[in-house]
């Protein structure tokens, strides 16, 4: 069986292994230093294009990010994820949490277009709460992953909503970068009616002059191997592009994010790792 063959089952477990991240948002301690600071920021028209803000405490500025929970693009919600943008805004930075349009509401590429709205909006009322739009990057988690690589790496979404190098840097946890052919339910059900399925993979825009990425994945993620996180690297650094790629031993697919908790911060440095990532790249 070829490695897309043994992907894309697992690409259908994706909403079912986010699930119990929701419950870190209810079992404490959440991080000192940062608090949410605005709430239900509309970045467009329908009920799901809102974000939520999170601050350090003390005056910035501070470089910007946005945060893409996942979900298999059909599940999630930004109530269920302050726990992980408080920890990011910790480590110095002011956080955008956005909900996004979610299948079966929408297909392939709302989604995407929403993490390209929202990222914009982060820009346009960051500097109030101490961000500095000028050093804005972009992550995620699973399928959020997937979204903050799409709009670092494909220039015609940010290009739409009139934002073209905005994104600084970015990062993905355990992302599906190249699962062709769409074979499980959730990848089917979100992309199955691209007329180009080539152009729902990160892998096929990588390019020299992408903003710096890095990449992490446990060894022993079941639900979107790590060889997603290889390939996305290698193909990266094959173009002369700038790419980081970390691998955890041990951690599963749950793993990359749910260590961004002090419930879990000891199991591996992830959220150590990505903040410096973020800040050698955006100072």
């Amino acid at each position: 069986m070829t490695r897309r063959g043994l992907l894309a089952p697992a690409l259908g477990l994706i909403a079912a292994a986010c699930s119990p991240l929701s419950l870190l948002n209810s079992l404490g301690p959440r991080d000192s230093g940062a608090r949410r600071v605005a709430r239900d920021l509309a970045y467009g028209e329908d009920p799901r294009q809102r974000m939520d803000l999170y601050a350090p405490t003390a005056p910035g500025p501070y470089p910007v990010l946005v945060f893409f929970y996942g979900g298999g693009w059909d599940s999630g919600s930004r109530d269920l994820y302050g726990w992980a943008a408080q920890a990011l805004s910790a480590q110095g930075f002011v956080v955008a949490l956005p909900d996004y349009r979610l299948v079966p509401q929408v297909l392939f590429p709302a989604f995407i277009e929403d993490a390209a709205a929202a990222t914009a909006k982060a820009a346009d009322v960051c500097a109030v709460h101490g961000g500095d739009p000028d050093r804005l990057g972009v992550l995620g988690h699973s399928a959020g992953a997937h979204l903050a690589m799409m709009i670092a790496l494909d220039r015609r979404y940010m290009a739409a909503v009139e934002r073209p190098g905005l994104i600084k840097a970015a990062a993905g946890l355990a992302g599906p970068y190249d699962f062709l052919p769409l074979d499980a339910g959730a990848a089917r059900n979100a992309f199955g009616r691209a007329p180009d399925p080539t152009l729902t993979q990160p892998v096929a825009f990588v390019r020299a002059d992408a903003p710096p990425i890095w990449l992490g994945h446990g060894t022993a993620d079941v639900v979107v191997h790590a060889e997603d996180t290889t390939i996305l690297d290698a193909r990266m650094k094959a173009v002369g592009g700038r790419s980081e790629a970390k691998l955890y031993p041990g951690l599963d697919h749950a793993d990359l994010v749910a260590t961004f908790s002090p419930l879990f911060r000891k199991k591996a440095t992830v959220l150590a790792d990505v903040a410096g990532f973020f800040h050698s790249v955006l100072g």
